[in-house]
């Protein structure tokens, strides 16, 4: 699935002619009047059309106290992340193969937007961005835990991240993202002075929608996931060759995403409403394959966020 051509594209050239039909581009006159705007506002209403403007769910990842490193180890960082962003690719094309069947690496490279220490992803549901976000997660744990590039690790140190998810509206202009899931993304994390995995209410209303509350994640099956309205499109028979590596095919509460844990922790301001924040904890026990020795193996239980409550 195209992300360019699944999301609402404003185009320059558009509202440029809408203008020039409309209103005039410069005016000196003797008298400043203030004109009439009502031709021009109907024109623009009806070309943006807001309630065309699809929902997305927006993954933030964000080096925590990214200054506090030396500047040398600074210099560094970016490559280690993308390093991490490319095998989280990776990980997530090889052992969720059915959930992102719609998308490729390629797409969701080209659709990233860097902040330098992180960035932002543009996935259709906040379950695409969950697991990836778990994913990283596990990849983080591995270089921390001196198991990727030891040396570079024993250079930079360790690295925490905090990870924050919405579910809004996304549009383009001029090959760029805006709406307000990015805004809201980013005004999470930027609030959050701690190294926790935020969700806002309109992603958790999605998880209570599709699974009656995001603690189900724990109990639910890649069967059950299948149903889920807006999977309604993929090709179930992919999980016969490609089982998912987090929902099995039956409960067992051992393997996969063994806790989830979420509790509201406050509002944040966003236009002329509030919107609540929830933060999200979740345990997942997985097993490692070194790629390059695939008789080394290691299973492994990472935190995604943590359980510190404290308010944004």
């Amino acid at each position: 699935m195209d992300y360019e051509k699944n999301i609402k594209a404003l185009q320059y050239d558009d509202i440029r002619k809408i203008l020039d039909e409309t209103d005039s581009r410069v005016v000196f006159e003797k008298t400043n009047i203030i004109p009439d705007e009502k031709d021009l506002y109907d024109r623009l209403v009806q070309y943006v059309d807001y309630s065309d403007i699809g929902r997305k769910s927006v993954l933030g990842i964000d080096i925590f106290k990214y200054s506090s490193f030396g500047s040398f180890e600074q210099t560094l960082i970016p490559f280690l992340f993308k390093a991490i962003f490319n095998l989280t690719l990776k990980q997530c094309f090889t052992n969720h193969k059915y959930l992102f069947q719609k998308t490729s690496e390629e797409e969701i490279n080209r659709t990233f937007i860097s902040t330098g220490d992180g960035g932002y992803l543009i996935f259709d549901t906040p379950l695409h961005s969950l697991v990836f976000a778990i994913n990283f997660a596990v990849v983080i744990r591995v270089y921390n835990a001196f198991h990727l590039y030891p040396k570079l690790r024993k250079i930079i140190g360790a690295i925490n991240l905090r990870y924050a998810i919405t579910f809004d509206r996304i549009y383009i202009f001029d090959h760029n993202f805006y709406g307000r899931a990015i805004i809201n993304c980013a005004r999470i994390l930027m609030k959050d002075d701690l190294n926790r995995c935020l969700i806002d209410e309109h992603s958790h209303s999605w998880f209570t929608t599709n699974m009656e509350g995001i603690e189900n994640l724990q109990i639910l099956t890649i069967h059950e996931m299948a149903n889920i309205y807006d999977l309604r499109d993929y090709d179930n028979s992919v999980l016969d060759l490609h089982p998912d590596e987090i929902f099995e095919a039956e409960v067992s509460r051992r393997y996969g995403i063994i806790n989830a844990d979420i509790l509201k922790i406050g509002k944040i301001s966003s236009k002329d409403t509030e919107l609540s924040i929830y933060n999200l904890h979740l345990q997942v026990t997985l097993n490692l394959i070194n790629d390059d020795d695939p008789l080394q193996k290691k299973t492994v239980t990472i935190s995604l966020g943590n359980l510190n409550t404290s308010g944004i």
